[in-house]
C-alpha cells in the first residue's frame, strides 16, 4: 500500500535575533571599569541572592547618565527594534507610534560561576548585551554561554518515536556563546541562563527587559 508524502509545517517558531552592535572596544573597556567600580553593595539588586560569584545590579542602568550607558543604551535598543521589526507584521507607521519601554541591569558572572535559570516579567523582550567575556573553555563547550530553554514538548508522551525528532521539530535548549560587542534578543517568557563560567576572568553582561506600548496602553502593569 502506498501512503501520500506528509507534509511537515513547522507551526510554534520562536524569534532568536542576534548581532554584533557598532560599538568600539574602548567603549566596553569604559563599560568594564565602569561596572566594576560600580560593583557595591548598594547597587545590587536586593530581591537577589547574596552570591559571590554572581552579581546582579539594580535595574535602574539606563537611568544612568554616564555617557557610556547612553551610548550603549542607544546600540541595544536600535538593535532591539530592528529584530522586532523584522518578526513583526506591523508596518513601519503602526511600529514608530509604539513606545519603547526598558528595565536594565548590569550582571557580572565570575570564574566558577553562574546566572540561574529565570524568566523576566512583565515584558516581552529580552535583550543581552555581551560586554567582556573569558575565552572559551576547552574543556567545556558551555562555558558561560547563555542557554535559553524550551517547553513546548514538556507535556508530550515519549516514546520511540518521539525520543529523536529533528530539527525543527525537536526540543532542547538553544545554546549561543556571548563574546564582546555580541547582541542577542528573544521573548522574555523564555527560560534562560548562564551556564558556569569555566574561565579565568569575569563574564559582563547587560540584560534588559523590554516592551512595546501602544496608544491606549498607558495602563500597562508597573515595572
Amino acid at each position: 500500500m502506498s501512503a501520500p508524502a506528509p507534509t511537515l509545517t513547522p507551526i510554534f517558531a520562536t524569534p532568536f535575533a542576534t548581532a554584533p552592535l557598532a560599538v568600539t572596544g574602548s567603549l566596553n573597556e569604559e563599560l568594564t571599569r565602569l561596572f566594576a567600580a560600580r560593583a557595591t553593595e548598594e547597587r545590587r539588586e536586593p530581591a537577589a541572592p547574596r552570591e559571590a560569584l554572581c552579581y546582579r545590579s539594580r535595574e535602574d542602568l539606563f537611568e544612568w547618565p554616564d555617557a557610556p550607558i547612553v551610548a550603549l543604551l542607544r546600540e541595544m535598543l536600535g538593535a532591539l527594534c530592528a529584530a522586532v521589526r523584522a518578526a513583526t507584521q506591523l508596518s513601519d507607521e503602526e511600529f514608530s507610534r509604539l513606545t519603547l519601554q526598558a528595565r536594565a541591569r548590569f550582571v557580572l558572572v565570575r570564574p566558577d560561576g553562574c546566572l540561574p535559570a529565570e524568566t523576566l516579567p512583565l515584558a516581552s523582550w529580552c535583550a543581552i548585551y555581551c560586554v567582556a567575556a573569558p575565552e572559551p573553555s576547552a574543556a567545556r563547550r558551555d562555558s558561560a554561554a547563555l542557554r535559553v530553554y524550551e517547553s513546548r514538548l514538556g507535556s508530550m508522551f515519549m516514546d520511540a518515536s518521539s525520543a529523536r525528532l529533528r530539527p525543527p521539530f525537536d526540543g532542547g535548549h538553544v545554546m549561543w556563546r556571548p563574546g564582546p560587542g555580541l547582541f542577542a534578543a528573544f521573548p522574555a517568557s523564555m527560560a534562560h541562563e548562564i551556564a558556569l563560567n569555566r574561565g579565568d576572568r569575569d563574564l559582563v553582561l547587560v540584560i534588559a527587559r523590554t516592551r512595546f506600548a501602544a496608544a491606549g496602553q498607558e495602563a500597562l502593569p508597573a515595572w
